[in-house]
C-alpha cells in the first residue's frame, strides 16, 4: 500500500511546537508519516489518529507505540472519541485534507478519471451514497451548483442539463463511460483538469468534505487548550478559504463576533499570515504536492 508521502513534513510539525509531554491528534492518518514523526517528538505525551479508511487502519496496526492511539472514524467526530478516551483538552491538531496516493490509484474505489471503474468516490464504505447516484438521481439545479461551487466548473450549467439530457437514456455507472461523456465539455489540451475539477466536485459532495472540515473547526475550538496549535493542508481553494476564515475570525463566514462590551471574540491567531507552500525540490519529489497550502493557527 503506497499512501502519498507526507506534504510539507518538517513545516508542519515546526509549526505544531510540539511539547514532550503533550497530547496530539493527526485528524489523518493516511500512511502515517506525520503520525510518525510526532510520536518521535514527544516522551510522556500522546498521540491519537484519526482516518476512515480500512487500508489506513492496516498500515496502524503496525505501528506499535504505547503512546499511539488509532481510531477509525471520520475526523468531524473526534471529540467525541477523545472524551471516550477521558481526553478533555489537547496541544495540537493537524490535518492533510488531501485523498492519498493510495486511494487515487487504487482503481475500485473510482477516484480516478484514469481508470475504468465504478463511480464510487466513497472514502468511507459505510456512506450511503455513491457517485454514481449523485450523477443519475439529483436534479439539474443540484448537479449546477455541485459542479459549479465544488468543481468551480466554467460550464457547470450546461453540464448539469446534459447529464440530465444524457441519463434519460441509460444510468452512468463508470468512470470511463462518464469521461467519454465528458470529453466534448473539455478544452482541447486541458482535459485533464476538467475531470479532475469535476471529479472533485462529485466526491466533495459524496464524503461531505466541507461539512466534514466545518464541524472539524469548530470542535478545535472546543478541544485545543490556549497556546496549542492547529495545522492544517488543504489542496483546493473552497478548503483553504474556509481554514483562512475560520482562522482569522472563528467564523466560516469570515465575520468577526464581538462581545455586549465591544470586544473582538477570536479564539485563533494566525501563526502565518500567508500560506506555506512546498518548496521546488519537494514538488519535483511528490507532484501531488504541488497545490498544498499549510496555515497554522495558536489558540487564545
Amino acid at each position: 500500500m503506497s499512501f502519498h508521502e507526507p506534504v510539507l513534513l518538517k513545516e508542519c510539525i515546526e509549526g505544531l511546537k510540539i511539547k514532550q509531554d503533550g497530547v496530539y491528534v493527526d485528524l489523518t492518518y493516511g500512511g502515517g508519516g506525520h503520525t510518525k514523526v510526532i510520536l518521535e517528538k514527544i516522551g510522556k505525551g500522546r498521540v491519537f489518529s484519526f482516518d476512515v479508511d480500512a487500508d489506513a487502519k492496516h498500515n496502524a496496526d503496525q505501528l506499535k507505540n504505547p503512546s499511539f492511539t488509532f481510531i477509525q472514524a471520520n475526523f468531524r467526530y473526534a471529540q467525541k472519541y477523545l472524551r471516550f478516551y477521558k481526553v478533555q483538552q489537547i496541544n495540537g491538531i493537524m490535518a492533510d485534507l488531501g485523498v492519498s496516493s493510495y486511494q487515487i490509484d487504487t482503481p475500485e474505489k473510482g477516484f480516478s478519471s484514469r481508470y475504468d471503474a465504478p463511480l464510487d468516490m466513497r472514502m468511507d464504505p459505510e456512506i450511503e451514497i455513491t457517485a454514481a447516484q449523485v450523477l443519475n438521481q439529483f436534479d439539474e439545479k443540484e448537479l449546477h451548483k455541485i459542479f459549479g461551487m465544488y468543481g468551480e466548473v466554467r460550464n457547470a450549467k450546461t453540464l448539469a442539463r446534459d447529464v440530465v439530457a444524457y441519463r434519460a437514456k441509460g444510468q452512468i455507472t463508470t468512470t470511463s463511460e462518464f469521461i467519454g461523456f465528458l470529453n466534448k465539455y473539455a478544452r482541447k489540451g486541458r482535459e485533464s483538469k476538467y475531470y479532475a475539477q469535476v471529479f472533485q466536485a462529485l466526491r466533495i459532495v459524496v464524503n461531505d468534505e466541507l461539512g466534514a472540515l466545518e464541524d472539524m473547526l469548530k470542535m478545535s475550538v472546543n478541544i485545543l487548550r490556549p497556546g496549542g496549535r492547529l495545522a492544517i493542508i488543504s489542496y483546493h481553494s473552497l478548503e483553504d478559504r474556509m481554514v483562512k476564515k475560520f482562522m482569522n475570525t472563528g467564523k466560516k463566514s469570515g465575520l468577526l463576533e464581538k462581545d455586549i462590551y465591544g470586544n473582538i471574540q477570536r479564539p485563533f491567531d494566525p501563526v502565518n499570515r500567508k500560506p506555506l507552500t512546498p518548496s521546488s525540490q519537494e514538488v519535483s519529489q511528490n507532484k501531488r504536492a504541488r497545490s498544498a497550502k499549510l496555515r497554522i493557527a495558536q489558540r487564545n
